[in-house]
């Protein structure tokens, strides 16, 4: 068994049954970073002391037959963004460049009480801020596919260190698609819950003890390597906690099994003035017809009669107003209060269009972004999409959809495009009915293939 590239449910399996010791299963990890990491520059602040006193703990708890949590002796990394006592926390800014945080966040609590021991957290875009992750602390992320080409972002280097067997999971962040396309990209998988269901308590670094501005639209969480560890980890994290105001206390839910001949699946190769490249929506065709074929009600979505464009820039301008909220000093012309309430009351209409819209489906099948991995490229330079040059800024379109609805999503690889890049392909579902998505998603998962481990690992 190749441990590095087993799922995480079959990691903790081989730890309980004593088949590797925790120890073991960490230096597999570490040698895989050291094997390829250089090349690929996912993973950053690697605690190989602390990680190995977590290991080792584990093991003489094993020994004495001490509870066990469901992530028990598993070796695991984070995003860059996550409050880590103990560990850097620095979303890959200068100021931020030796900041560690006096407590872990609610997120990392639960993993660590499941029994997860962290290695390293995973590099990013800086400050989150870009799809490609890039910042002047850490550098650059490529692609395990394609090394020429970008991993995404925010979460890029939790993606690729997924897709080249550097950890088994990883938790990300999601506010304009920073799961979901870095997952497309890499050939992994990505869960974006419904707004307010993971909590965003310590999920950013924050030394002075600011109040928290980002309370919309942003999202925690897993990028794994098959539906079945999205479920795992989604629900050791999601819930209440004690910190986030914000959290709905609706139950979590397990993961039903789900007989495809019951799913209603509505499907959209497209969406209304977005571009997408051929090999993306031949995907989504594809596998809409593999769905009929297994007796689920498929049907090309009739999708709310929205303006997406006007949507997109009305979650841009409420990130906007909450970027400015955050600053220490306001700007000499802040924005009125009645712009803030404006812009809620027109996000309204959207969340509740697509509630409607889910009332007769059970999901969406749809694109996750524009196009496959691009080159690394300056942000804002024009992206080549089937010979036509697209704007930068539309890349995470199909997945910020649903950051500014609030619905979960998930992103599921699904073969490869004629370059032999990963095509990730996203699923939507009902509001708070993450079970269910995922549980959809795994009745699908044996016609998309899975995941494909890259070549040259």
């Amino acid at each position: 068994m190749e441990f590095v590239f087993s799922s995480t449910f079959e990691l903790a399996a081989a730890i309980r049954d004593c088949k590797i010791s925790a120890v073991e299963a960490l230096d597999a990890h570490l040698a895989q970073i050291d094997a390829h990491n250089q090349a690929v520059n996912a993973v950053i602040s690697l605690d190989r002391e602390g990680a190995r006193s977590q290991a080792e703990k584990a093991d003489a708890a094993l020994t004495r037959g001490d509870a066990l949590g469901p992530l028990h002796g598993v070796p695991f990394t984070l995003k860059d963004t996550h409050e880590t006592a103990g560990v850097k926390t620095t979303v890959g800014f200068p100021p931020f460049a030796h900041y560690v945080a006096r407590q872990d966040s609610p997120v990392v609590t639960r993993l660590r009480a499941a029994g997860g021991v962290l290695m390293a957290k995973t590099n990013v875009a800086t400050m989150l801020s870009d799809w490609q992750s890039n910042n002047p602390l850490f550098g650059r992320t490529s692609n395990p596919w394609n090394l020429q080409r970008t991993a995404g972002g925010s979460s890029g280097g939790a993606a690729a260190a997924l897709c080249s067997g550097m950890t088994p999971f990883d938790v990300g962040s999601d506010m304009q698609a920073s799961i979901r396309l870095p997952a497309a990209f890499c050939g992994v998988y990505g869960l974006k819950p419904t707004e307010h269901r993971v909590s965003l308590a310590g999920a950013f670094p924050d030394p002075g003890g600011a109040a928290r501005s980002v309370r919309l639209m942003s999202c925690l969480g897993p990028l794994a390597r098959s539906v079945e560890d999205l479920s795992l980890i989604y629900q050791i994290i999601a819930g209440p906690d004690g910190r986030d105001t914000d959290l709905a206390p609706v139950p979590v839910g397990d993961m039903p099994k789900l007989d495809p001949r019951t799913l209603r699946i509505a499907f959209a190769p497209s969406f209304p003035g977005l571009p997408v490249a051929g090999d993306i929506s031949a995907a989504v065709e594809s596998l809409a017809r593999q769905l009929q074929r297994a007796g689920a009600v498929i049907e090309e979505a009739k999708l709310p009669k929205l303006d997406l464009h006007d949507d997109l820039e009305q979650g841009g301008a409420l990130i906007g107003i909450m970027m400015e909220a955050a600053q220490p000093e306001p700007p000499e012309e802040p924005t009125p209060v009645s712009r803030w309430f404006e812009a809620l009351a027109r996000r309204d209409r959207s969340v509740l269009a697509w509630d409607r819209f889910f009332e007769s489906h059970d999901a969406l099948l749809c694109p996750v972004a524009m196009t496959t991995a691009f080159p690394h490229c300056e942000p804002g330079a024009l992206i080549e999409v089937d010979g036509k040059e697209q704007s930068y800024w539309m890349l995470p379109a199909y997945g910020a959809v649903f950051n500014y609805s609030g619905h979960p999503a998930l992103s599921m690889p699904c073969g490869l495009d004629s370059a032999g890049l990963p095509v990730g392909l996203q699923l939507v579902g009902k509001r708070w009915s993450e079970a269910q998505l995922l549980g959809i998603a795994r009745a699908i998962e044996p016609l998309t293939g899975g995941f494909r481990r890259p070549p040259a690992y």
